[in-house]
């Protein structure tokens, strides 16, 4: 539910509860869902000869719950950490808690300790069960999650967020969530797929940086996107989003040209999600700024989403 309007023609504000779901940004929990099913779908050929005590179901279970409290952590502490700073004052992006004043700073730093909380307990619970390398790489990720724009030198103000992304939302989260079902690093399309992951997990944080070029670029938060530039940028999105397409083209016609042991049809799933990417595309490669990139993230977000589970399809039918 939300109030009224507080003044006129002004949105609604968010009820108590409303509030904290948008401050979570729903809209870029795909990055934490997709790395789980995809690695999950690559450990099924082998689950039942990994050596691992009962279903490894419980083991995927806890591994979403440990992607997705990191990703709602770390917007969190990205909404505490630019709040204070004033980095989201003049923001044209969805709501932020600590900017919008609908939350104080200690209340948002309070959830987003929450949050990494049960991503720790889980972890935790994880790496007992499996192996306690688990736990490096779980302390990792939560360093990750809360040093991309707090602490003195946030690493997301340099530049690097992308290079950040690609690897925790990217590799560790799709073959960290294959490791703990199956106990082996050896398999190189789990590998290859958590590279796809990760590009159009950098697309969606590409996606977010260029509709706030200018106003990041005013509170000196120097993202990629304000390093190369409106256009420049566009073309990294384009790049990121179209790799993952070309590559599974190529693995879909190497499959069938060595006859390896999958349906013919199974590499070229994730291509039916092609038609996703038009929308966004044209608006990354056009003159479109600021607010008119709105709808770029969300369109992001569905393309993410239905190309992962049309890559863990794929992978699922895979004989390994």
């Amino acid at each position: 539910m939300t109030t009224g309007p507080t003044s006129r023609g002004a949105p609604p504000v968010p009820g108590p509860v409303r509030r904290w779901v948008l401050g979570a940004r729903p809209r870029t929990l795909a990055a934490a869902v997709v790395p789980v099913v995809v690695g999950t779908a690559a450990a099924h050929p082998l689950q039942t000869t990994a050596g691992l005590p009962g279903h490894s179901w419980w083991y995927a279970l806890g591994a979403l719950v440990v992607a997705l409290a990191i990703q709602v952590g770390t917007n969190y502490a990205n909404d505490y950490s630019d709040g204070i700073r004033g980095t989201d004052d003049a923001r044209v992006g969805p709501l932020r808690l600590v900017a919008s004043g609908l939350a104080p700073a200690t209340a948002v730093r309070r959830a987003a300790l929450i949050a990494f909380g049960v991503a720790g307990v889980v972890g935790l619970a994880l790496a007992w069960a499996t192996s306690w390398w688990v736990l490096a790489v779980g302390a990792a990720c939560l360093a990750a999650g809360w040093l991309y724009t707090g602490g003195p030198r946030p690493y997301g103000y340099a530049g690097l967020g992308e290079l950040f992304v690609f690897v925790f939302f990217g590799l560790v989260a799709t073959v960290g969530t294959y490791y703990v079902q199956t106990l082996r690093l050896d398999r190189w399309p789990v590998w290859l797929a958590a590279a796809l992951v990760g590009l159009l997990a950098t697309a969606l944080l590409l996606a977010n940086n260029l509709r706030d070029i200018e106003t990041d670029r005013q509170t000196g938060k120097r993202t990629l996107a304000v390093r190369t530039g409106r256009r420049a940028g566009g073309w990294l999105y384009v790049a990121c989003v179209t790799l993952p397409f070309a590559v599974a083209l190529v693995w879909g016609v190497w499959s069938v040209a060595t006859g390896a042991p999958v349906h013919p049809a199974a590499p070229f799933l994730p291509l039916l999600a092609a038609p996703l990417a038009a929308a966004p595309l044209g608006l990354a490669v056009g003159d479109a700024s600021g607010r008119a990139l709105l709808p770029v993230l969300g369109a992001t977000g569905r393309l993410q989403l239905a190309f992962g589970v049309l890559l863990a399809a794929s992978l699922w039918l895979w004989i390994w």
